[in-house]
């Protein structure tokens, strides 16, 4: 079958395109990626403009792969998101535990609840509490004096949404999904092991970075903040009075995160903005570093603040895998084991997917991962066949009747 992906982010649009038979055998057969200027902090700038350019983008990649789209996986960026975690219980005196039990926990919590102003963009079961002690999986058939299930629910702006849907649907392309862009990164990044041990996938985008944390095999949480490495080209231009596209090389070839000895003799030739085109100045690889790790280490605690105000930090989350363009920095890997004390490690698209080279790099692990999401293991399966508007319609009244029967 043939599955596409866009992401849509602040400072690039990317569209990819799989022949997938399941997360062990697919074939790449198109990635097209494009800058874009027509979003700002997720608000659209020029709605005509972004339209041109996706559907540019779209041809092109049907072009390369010799298909024609009809639906697409959509990544959505989590920056102004809101996570809520919530629970629901029931007592039952040494019964034993049955999916019509699990059905009315759900159905007495806040599962079916809406906010008008808001887009339901995730919003799964974490774990469930037995007695007091935790499961991870159903526990159908178990003896039990209560039941607690706990939830994990994800809003962002329905304005930002809408928006971009009313772009996509223009193309008139379908949305078989929408999935938070975190999680689509994590998804292309983190092994079997590491999602079920517990682990912290952070994207380090252009204009954003993002927040996914996996444990037990379950994503417990996604976010974003609206600061990425080009914030860092900023403050060197700023900094060095230098042109931005001379500051986002002396980033790439010059920047480190970890000084040594050698950095306050090595020297570094830079063109300052002036009148004259040829004026120039010197600078040491130090001075530069300088102004790189401060905004690094303030992006890397905002991330550790995301995740304190979450309760995340108790959990046993020992590992951290970096992505996204921001992951390519020089000893940035050292940086982040010493804030966040624990393994570090950069991905790329895992080797299962036997990607060209061009394409195995961090920072199109967020596209690739918009075809791997696979809908039905984000969903509670016992509710599989029981849609959130088919429940709001008929399916009410098989719930009344459930109420009273258990």
């Amino acid at each position: 079958m043939i599955k596409a992906g866009l992401d849509i982010g602040n400072s690039k649009i990317s569209c990819v395109i799989a022949d997938y038979k399941n997360n062990k055998n697919i074939k790449i057969l198109s990635i097209a990626s494009v800058p874009n200027n027509n979003i700002k902090k997720n608000i659209i700038l020029n709605f005509e403009n972004l339209h041109d350019q996706i559907k540019s983008l779209v041809i092109e990649a049907e072009k390369q792969s010799q298909t024609k789209l009809n639906s697409i996986n959509l990544n959505l960026s989590l920056v102004n998101s809101n996570s809520h975690y919530y629970n629901s219980e029931i007592e039952l005196k040494n019964e034993r535990i049955s999916e019509l039990h699990l059905k009315k926990i759900i159905n007495q919590s806040e599962y079916f609840n809406n906010q008008s102003e808001k887009f339901e963009i995730f919003n799964n079961i974490t774990s469930y509490d037995i007695d007091n002690n935790l499961y991870f999986n159903a526990p159908i058939g178990n003896y039990s004096d209560n039941i607690k299930i706990n939830f994990y629910k994800i809003y962002i702006q329905k304005k930002y949404s809408d928006n971009i849907s009313s772009v996509i649907k223009k193309l008139k392309l379908n949305i078989d999904n929408y999935i938070p862009a975190p999680l689509s990164s994590s998804l292309s990044s983190l092994t079997k092991d590491e999602k079920e041990l517990g682990t912290i996938c952070i994207d380090l985008g252009h204009s954003t970075s993002s927040i996914s944390v996996f444990e037990n095999n379950k994503f417990v949480y996604g976010d974003a903040i609206g600061v990425g490495s080009n914030s860092v080209t900023l403050d060197i231009a700023r900094g060095l009075s230098t042109n931005i596209s001379s500051a986002e090389r002396l980033k790439t070839l010059y920047g480190s995160l970890v000084s040594s000895p050698n950095d306050d003799h090595e020297i570094i030739e830079i063109p300052i903005i002036s009148g004259d085109k040829n004026t120039f100045k010197q600078i040491t690889r130090s001075s530069l570093n300088a102004i790189i790790r401060p905004r690094i280490e303030e992006t890397l605690e905002m991330i550790w603040q995301k995740i304190r105000d979450n309760n995340l930090r108790s959990k046993k989350l020992n590992n951290v895998v970096l992505t996204g363009g921001g992951a390519m920095m020089d000893n940035i890997e050292k940086y982040v084991e010493t804030i966040f004390a624990s393994g570090v490690r950069v991905s790329s698209p895992l080797e299962q997917l036997n990607l060209d080279n061009n394409f195995k790099k961090p920072n199109f692990c967020d596209i690739i991962g918009s075809i791997l999401y696979d809908q039905d293991l984000f969903k509670i399966d016992f509710l599989a066949n029981q849609s959130k508007t088919s429940k709001k319609r008929g399916i009410s009244s098989f719930f009344t009747w459930l109420d009273q029967y258990i």
